[in-house]
């Protein structure tokens, strides 16, 4: 079993996502909920591969549920690979609000944070069942609470909570947890 102690995250963008851009995004700096709608292509996320996305669409697709930042149990030994989650996150995340404090620098903190691109997307089926980069790789539709469906961020965030997605509110950190404390605190909310 594999201890997948830190979560994908990327080196070119300055957003909260977690995820890295395509090579080929340009530098516009926005979080989930803040980009604007004058970056994006009309209803991208149907009309173009991911790998064709620009920096903006790229970074839209995260919902900023900050799943990917829990520890993780990953078992591929076998044909199917198994994923247990915990409510444990990485040091630098911040449990209230479920977004990195140490965004912009985390690489500093964290030095094996480990990135999420286009290119190594399909070998991290772990990624729960409701991301948007997960969900547009396997040819599935967006959830329905997405921003870029509901244009709303907070009928976005109160959907989330409806659907029990998110870990702001009910994580905690890693410092200080030892490694058998951590194989306790394993939960079913998060769906790979």
């Amino acid at each position: 079993m594999l201890h997948q102690s830190h979560s994908y995250s990327e080196t070119t963008s300055n957003t909260k996502s977690g995820i890295d851009l395509p090579s080929d995004a340009g530098a516009q700096e926005s979080t989930p909920l803040e980009t604007t709608a004058a970056t994006l292509r009309p209803q991208f996320w149907t009309q173009f591969k991911l790998a064709e996305l620009n920096h903006s669409e790229w970074e839209a697709l995260c919902d900023g549920c900050g799943s990917c930042c829990l520890i993780k149990y990953i078992d591929n030994d076998d044909d199917e690979e198994l994923v247990e989650y915990t409510d444990v996150t990485c040091q630098l995340m911040d449990c209230a609000t479920g977004y990195c404090q140490h965004y912009d620098s985390r690489q500093e903190y964290v030095p094996d944070c480990i990135q999420l691109t286009i290119e190594n997307l399909p070998n991290m089926m772990w990624l729960p069942a409701h991301c948007a980069y997960k969900r547009l790789y396997k040819g599935q539709s967006l959830p329905s609470w997405h921003l870029l469906l509901t244009q709303d961020a907070v009928v976005t965030q109160q959907q989330m909570r409806a659907a029990n997605v998110g870990v702001a509110g009910r994580c905690v950190t890693e410092i200080g947890m030892s490694d058998e404390e951590m194989e306790t605190r394993v939960v079913n909310w998060v769906t790979p």
